[in-house]
């Protein structure tokens, strides 16, 4: 199965669907950015701290798989020069259509995040990467090709899935009211899921998703040549998930190049 063009289709799906990553920010949220008021997120719900970023101004920004018309527009409206590279031809079209109305310093690029050679070598100070490296089946291209692009010095924000997620049979959870541990670490639905579970997933038209270890997300970076140089930890937007009330879901990291 091609992933990469499953997963292209599904995210212009949700995109046209009501998404919440499909949000496009406001004008007066542009408005308050260009005025030093600004946050976004790399993770469910907690802000990225400010200091992780330092003056934006006349920066050069890559928002990698972050498209949907919120960071990426944020970012350039507090002074960046943003480029957003996603798969998603639908999530481009979002961050272009906040460009186009509120005047902003912004490119975008259509691809794949593991695959960054469009984009020359050091050509950025910050990698911006929400928690969506879960799309794609190895993470390891994707730190090393964000190593390439970054300036020494540069800094890579990345965002993912606690892997425990990964583990559990959910579906089973909303109806038993108990989390029950049926997969194995590293996950992929294509080789985890029954045929038939399969199938219902793709006809259903969601994202094909993949669990990395922590190895594979922290130990990827470090071994692509970061150093870790700051570290958080979230829950889901709300109570909704049986498996959010009892551990933190998602996770970020800042890493320096």
């Amino acid at each position: 199965m091609d992933h990469l063009s499953h997963n292209r289709r599904a995210w212009d799906r949700a995109s046209t669907s009501g998404c919440v990553w499909s949000e496009p920010v406001d004008a007066a949220t542009i408005a308050r950015a260009r005025a030093g008021d600004w946050q976004v997120v790399l993770t469910p719900k907690l802000q990225v701290p400010r200091n992780w970023f330092g003056d934006l101004r006349n920066r050069d920004v890559l928002c990698l798989a972050s498209g949907g018309g919120q960071q990426a527009p944020i970012l350039a409206a507090a002074g960046a020069r943003v480029v957003s590279f996603d798969l998603s031809d639908e999530q481009l079209a979002k961050d272009h259509q906040v460009a186009e109305r509120e005047g902003l310093a912004l490119q975008c690029l259509q691809g794949d995040m593991a695959d960054l050679s469009t984009l020359r070598d050091a050509s950025f100070d910050l990698v911006f990467h929400p928690a969506s490296n879960v799309f794609v089946p190895d993470i390891e291209p994707v730190w090393r090709e964000c190593h390439r692009v970054l300036r020494p010095g540069g800094e890579l924000l990345a965002g993912f899935m606690n892997p425990m997620v990964f583990l559990f049979d959910h579906d089973a959870a909303d109806a038993s009211g108990e989390l029950v541990v049926k997969y194995s670490l590293p996950y992929a639905d294509v080789s985890q899921l029954t045929a038939a579970q399969l199938q219902n997933k793709v006809q259903r038209g969601d994202m094909l998703e993949y669990g990395h270890s922590l190895d594979a997300q922290i130990g990827g970076q470090l071994s692509a040549g970061f150093v870790i140089a700051g570290f958080y930890e979230d829950r889901w937007f709300d109570d909704s998930w049986r498996l959010a009330n009892h551990a933190p879901v998602a996770m970020a990291t800042r890493a320096r190049r």
